[in-house]
């Protein structure tokens, strides 16, 4: 491994590419992994299935994605981060077409928890190459931007369900997911492979599993800040629409011009506290969209009227995503040049696995209490753990990779 030169500037063509490639396989990524989530209900007719049921393939989904970010990560390291994401792009959009074609309970359940392979494998590669391309002072911006990929994959969910689930019905939605296999030759042939790996690089396995032990502690803390931030997202995410259905008993096409809404909030959000934690740092920023979040959760889940709970939603979104849209450049940040590909991804995916009960939680207390007050416990409570994890966690503000 060597690293005695920095790496020369990327021209700016160079990580627009990047960014634009990592944007759109989150994007993608998430909008078929919300297509279950819009189609939870419908799916759940069809397979003879309660919601409780339904939400265990939503958690298959999340309990899996480790996996992906473990194999797709330790590629990264070794062997650079353009082939690797190439490689899941394919991959998870053939997961996603066969679950539309999925004949039973069952194999729709395998099938999403292969599909938590692709989506754990998206993330950590295509944001370290992203965040090792982008200019430092717009790292915090631009990680705004290339995190709400996320929400706007759950806004084009939303968009095909309204416009497409009762007319077609669930299954050709599923078919729309081979649209990532396309991005893969985007990926060929404009992106360019990260200079910060080319220094960094390692020269076998053996050297790269001492170099990902060595930083064990650091690893610790990414977990646990992660179980907390995928509680808080996947908390008022995921079974936001069922929620909308059950309790208020919204039809599809409002439950899906609802979600859809809040994402916008979530788009802006994410982008907004991005930049603003280029000034004001990735913590304080974290800490202060969540402790806001707290706040919101009465409206959130408590809503007197439709316009309040659209308010609720919007605002709710806009600080959990605002959180969010921070991480890309705070865990990159946090993470040694020679790990980056690896490390970032792989504590993300395993906070996500240990979340991953949540939705069958929610669901499961809901059906004791309501889902107003299952989501709204469930909120409070995570708000407050993530805010924690971050408040007392460390930070490299804008550090310079490869140096």
């Amino acid at each position: 491994m060597s690293n005695s030169h920095p790496p020369a500037p990327p021209a700016p063509s160079d990580h627009r590419a990047a960014l634009l490639a990592g944007y759109l396989g989150w994007t993608l990524d998430a909008f078929d992994f919300f297509l279950v989530v819009s189609c939870l209900t419908a799916i759940g007719r069809e397979f003879h299935k309660t919601d409780a049921q339904m939400a265990l393939t939503l958690t298959a989904t999340l309990a899996f994605r480790p996996v992906g970010a473990f194999l797709f990560g330790l590629m990264a390291d070794l062997y650079g981060r353009r082939l690797p994401l190439m490689l899941d792009l394919i991959f998870y959009s053939v997961v996603e077409v066969l679950s539309g074609l999925a004949p039973t309970y069952t194999t729709f359940l395998i099938l999403r928890a292969l599909f938590g392979i692709g989506m754990g494998g998206e993330w950590g590669v295509g944001a370290s190459l992203a965040m090792e391309k982008v200019p430092v002072r717009l790292r915090g911006l631009l990680s705004g931007f290339l995190q709400q990929g996320y929400a706007m994959g759950f806004l084009l969910a939303s968009v095909c369900s309204f416009f497409l689930l009762a007319r077609f019905g669930w299954r050709p939605l599923f078919f729309l997911g081979g649209l990532p296999a396309l991005l893969a030759f985007f990926v060929r042939f404009r992106v360019k492979e990260s200079e910060v790996w080319k220094k960094t690089r390692h020269e076998s396995w053996g050297r790269l599993g001492r170099e990902i032990l060595s930083h064990w502690k650091l690893f610790l803390y990414l977990v646990a800040l992660m179980t907390a931030m995928n509680l808080a997202s996947h908390g008022t995410q995921d079974m936001y629409p069922t929620f909308l259905e059950r309790q208020w008993r919204f039809p599809v096409g409002q439950r899906s011009i609802l979600s859809g809404f809040t994402m916008v909030g979530a788009i802006l959000g994410g982008t907004l506290c991005g930049l603003i934690s280029d000034r004001m740092g990735r913590r304080r920023t974290m800490v202060t969209a969540l402790t806001g979040a707290v706040l919101v959760v009465p409206l959130w889940a408590f809503a007197p009227s439709v316009p309040l709970l659209f308010a609720g939603g919007f605002l709710m979104q806009f600080l959990v995503q605002g959180a969010w849209g921070v991480i890309p450049a705070h865990l990159s940040e946090l993470s040694p040049d020679s790990v980056r590909g690896f490390l970032p991804g792989f504590g993300y995916q395993v906070g996500v696995l240990l979340s991953s009960y949540v939705t069958r939680f929610e669901a499961l207390l809901a059906e004791r209490t309501s889902y107003a007050i299952a989501m709204a416990s469930t909120a409070a409570a995570v708000f407050i753990m993530a805010a924690a994890a971050n408040a007392l966690g460390p930070e490299r503000h804008r550090v310079k990779f490869g140096e």
